[in-house]
């Protein structure tokens, strides 16, 4: 089955075609800049070579209808669809989409009526799922949402402490969000250690301009950073984390602030750019750091804090952890912010080695000490072949039904 996974951005797309009988990527692509006269188009086909170019990508729905030309290219090479299913990594939609689903106008419906819960994200996948049934009509559309790696969490880890039936009524209650990641790094972290996944108790650190710590016991999730929103937990690149909903009220009544308003300023103007005043970039908030930029330094000093925190909360949850994963563009990439999260944890057995964290490398691998009782590992994490698999899954289920 070739299966189209597309990752959808507000001014970016990104997308992958899977084979998964072969376990193979037949081609890829981003888009990027989209709204411009000068977006930035490029390609790979199965063998990695890669095709750039330039040209006007008005909106998504164009951004859409080049991608389907590039597939449709692939079409003399291929025999059959070349696409069999389209899967999204879809965010949010209430409780009773924590998992995978065909897509459905009462799934969009769910949807849009969780846009205010996530307006980063639901407004433009609902869009991309809306185009793509009209322009890929017989082709199967599936949804897999984030929450649903984290159904397995018990029930005091899911609830907060507001009146019953505010949960019964309108589903507020600790959903968690990069089930696909982390539900990724709890099977690829027993494959990198040669060890049954049973027993192990990891916490997957998913760090990036979205950013959330998972506990993970026995494969499943037991707890999580995220929780309504994916404007919670952590706080994220240009979004706010956990807030003192009281802070709000105060500087709504204050500022006279609509809940529009004040959603807008959390979603677009709080996180690492708020802290700074900078950059939501990691990268840049580094290089001011180091010419003396005290708030990029700060925004950096609450990252790699709240890091350390999830970390021995969720050693204590588990009851001693394992495994420490680092995943994510900032995880993958970022050795301080690794080093940083990871200082004064030596209790809990965590011990990196320095030049191994410091390496200029890629891939999966081990950056623990040869001594420590924790392995640390950094894990490239791949969503999309998540996607993918549960895609594939859903429909043989539906078909054998």
């Amino acid at each position: 089955m070739r299966i189209l996974v597309p990752n959808l951005g507000s001014t970016s797309l990104k997308y992958q075609l899977f084979d998964t009988e072969s376990d193979r990527v037949l081609a890829r692509g981003k888009i990027e800049r989209i709204g411009s006269d000068r977006a930035q188009i490029t390609t790979w086909d199965e063998d990695g070579k890669a095709a750039t170019s330039v040209s006007t990508v008005e909106d998504h729905g164009s951004a859409i209808q080049t991608l389907i030309r590039h597939l449709d290219t692939l079409r003399k090479s291929s025999q059959g669809n070349i696409v069999d299913a389209v899967g999204f990594k879809a965010v949010h939609a209430g409780p009773h989409y924590r998992g995978t689903f065909l897509v459905t106008d009462e799934l969009l419906q769910a949807m849009a009526d969780f846009v205010p819960v996530a307006p980063v994200h639901n407004p433009i996948y609902i869009q991309a799922m809306q185009i793509f049934r009209s322009l890929l009509p017989q082709v199967p559309m599936v949804a897999v949402f984030e929450p649903g790696f984290h159904v397995t969490m018990p029930a005091c880890a899911m609830t907060y402490g507001v009146p019953h039936e505010w949960m019964e009524r309108y589903g507020v209650l600790r959903y968690g969000f990069h089930g696909s990641s982390h539900r990724y790094i709890s099977e690829r972290v027993p494959e990198v250690l040669r060890r049954s996944g049973k027993g192990l108790r990891v916490v997957s650190c998913h760090l990036g301009g979205s950013s959330s710590i998972c506990a993970i016991r026995d494969g499943q999730s037991v707890d999580t950073s995220m929780g309504f929103s994916p404007q919670s937990g952590m706080d994220q690149a240009a979004r706010c984390g956990d807030l003192d909903p009281f802070a709000i009220l105060y500087v709504m009544e204050k500022e006279n602030l609509t809940p529009a308003q004040i959603r807008e300023i959390l979603c677009k103007r709080g996180g690492l750019l708020g802290i700074s005043g900078l950059s939501n970039d990691l990268r840049d908030l580094e290089e001011a750091s180091e010419k003396g930029n005290s708030r990029a330094q700060l925004a950096i000093d609450v990252l790699t804090y709240e890091v350390r925190k999830y970390i021995g909360a969720y050693a204590a949850a588990m009851g001693g952890l394992d495994v420490l994963s680092f995943a994510g563009g900032i995880g993958e990439n970022s050795w301080r912010v690794r080093e940083e999260a990871t200082r004064g944890l030596e209790f809990l057995g965590i011990h990196l080695d320095r030049e191994r964290n410091r390496a200029s490398a890629s891939g999966d691998r081990v950056i623990s000490a040869s001594d420590s009782a924790v392995t640390v590992l950094v894990i490239y994490t791949n969503e999309e072949k998540i996607v993918a698999r549960e895609t594939k899954r859903l429909l043989a289920e539906i078909h054998s039904a």
